[in-house]
């Protein structure tokens, strides 16, 4: 279990925007701060990714219960991340002191019966209160079956997502990073006059896909993703994250001790950036060339930008007179309340306000950067507050998390999901042709004039005397 000081430790990030301030550290967690995701919540969704791997949460089933492809991600080969596997504690399991037992012989299970290259252990809040050991259960599991297991102590208690993210993180860190050296490069892949470069990703999960819109380009420059953390990774992949030239922050503060504790113990250079959008995505591009600095991979990249923001801005050209002026009511979380801004600028839209709830420091700083200094930044995300918004600043389209549909189809609002439940990838050149697909669909759709107008038992009413008259048929048009 872990104590208040390696707690302390893991909210006082160096790297992290609020130690430039004179109390440094991250906020400590609250009373119901653990409501919008705890820290096992936030630690498995940032490892569930790595699609090969073996992922038991210890604990009871509702830690895990209905857990089939609970995450957004996809993979391109295996899907044992998709299988939710639990230990299912139960009463008499933590009154007998045989919850231990059960973690062994479910490690065991897991192994015998998909031969995972490892085996990834969450912690719980009931294991943590009883004092469960997991580290030395872990350590006996792997001696017995010559199999990786690595344990991920993430007790809902010990606070909010964001923690559980660098938790997960850690883990990974103290674990796995650094066990193996990256395969050569195939035999035939080499291509003349241009030299291949290792690179990491921290932060992708590759919802929907997405990540794949992003990966051509990268392959066309030469830059060789070892590993994605975690989105569409391997476990093989995480272990070779130590012989990258340069580590990319996508999208995501929430593992930035990764990039950190890289560049402290492996000289590992790190930038952070985002796909989202024709501008954000040519200057990551343009990122990676600085940051290794290789002349030639500059002059390609500033080609390859040219060629592909050409090509998108043309494919963009009637959409864009579609959407230009829209309103937008943008209330997601992170980085993407900056991210998603500049990618709908790109289009013409206009964002009216913007979800700060779980942004940093400099998440703000970008927003006003985009928007001007007196942009509506908003943390209440009642229904209530946000309706009041949509009226108040006549945004046409509320786009925002799964949880926020039906306030605004309640309300006859178009809606655009953004967060990880999304069916459809918004990254890269080729994720703005999406994005622009499903924000005219959404907008344009004729259901919106229909739920609007008056209903047609009720037009005229108000003018005519209420009676049997005017009733009998309105109430005949309902019920058929």
């Amino acid at each position: 279990m872990k104590t208040n000081k390696d707690i302390a430790e893991l909210l006082d990030e160096p790297a992290c925007e609020h130690n430039k301030k004179e109390k440094s550290g991250c906020a400590k967690p609250k009373p119901g701060s653990a409501a919008g995701g705890c820290a096992f919540d936030g630690a498995q969704i940032a490892l569930l990714p790595i699609a090969d791997v073996a992922h038991i949460v210890h604990g009871p089933i509702a830690c895990a219960g209905s857990s089939w492809d609970n995450r957004g991600t996809r993979s391109s080969g295996p899907d044992l991340y998709r299988i939710g596997m639990t230990t299912d504690l139960t009463e008499q399991d933590i009154v007998m002191g045989r919850s231990e037992k059960r973690l062994f012989h479910a490690i065991k299970q897991a192994i015998e019966t998909y031969n995972p290259p490892a085996v990834f252990v969450y912690n719980t809040c009931v294991p943590a209160l009883v004092g469960d050991d997991i580290n030395a259960t872990c350590k006996e599991a792997a001696e017995r079956w010559g199999v990786p297991v690595v344990p991920i102590d993430s007790a809902g208690f010990y606070g909010t997502k964001n923690l559980g993210n660098r938790i997960a993180a850690d883990a990974m860190l103290n674990h796995v990073v650094g066990t193996r050296d990256p395969d050569p490069l195939p035999p035939g892949t080499e291509r003349p006059g241009i030299k291949v470069h290792d690179v990491n990703l921290v932060g992708e999960y590759n919802i929907a896909g997405e990540f794949w819109h992003v990966l051509p380009l990268l392959d066309e420059l030469g830059l060789r993703v070892l590993c994605t953390l975690s989105g569409d990774a391997r476990f093989r992949e995480v272990q070779t994250m130590h012989k990258a030239e340069v580590n990319m922050m996508v999208c995501s503060k929430a593992m930035l001790n990764v990039a950190r504790r890289m560049e402290k113990d492996y000289k590992t250079p790190w930038f952070e950036g985002s796909f989202y959008g024709i501008t954000d995505t040519s200057q990551s591009l343009r990122d990676f060339a600085k940051v290794i600095d290789d002349p030639d991979l500059t002059e390609r990249t500033e080609a390859l930008i040219a060629r592909e923001e050409a090509r998108i801005r043309a494919a963009l050209a009637p959409w864009r007179e579609r959407l230009k002026g829209k309103r937008v009511l943008l209330f997601t979380g992170g980085v993407k309340s900056w991210s998603v801004i500049s990618a709908l600028q790109d289009l013409g839209m206009v964002v009216v306000a913007t979800g700060t709830k779980k942004s940093t420091e400099e998440d703000k700083a970008r927003i006003r950067e985009l928007m001007g200094e007196d942009t509506l930044m908003i943390e209440d995300g009642s229904p209530k507050a946000l309706l009041k918004v949509v009226h108040d600043y006549k945004a046409d389209i509320l786009i925002a998390g799964g949880r926020n549909m039906y306030t605004a189809l309640k309300a006859k609002i178009p809606f655009l999901d953004i967060n990880q439940e999304r069916e459809f990838g918004y990254a890269g050149y080729e994720g703005m042709l999406e994005l622009v697909r499903q924000l005219a669909l959404t907008l344009e759709s004729p259901v919106w004039e229909s739920v609007r107008a008056p209903m047609p038992w009720r037009v005229g009413a108000l003018a005519k005397p209420v009676t049997s008259e005017t009733v009998e048929p309105a109430l005949k048009i309902q019920a058929a």
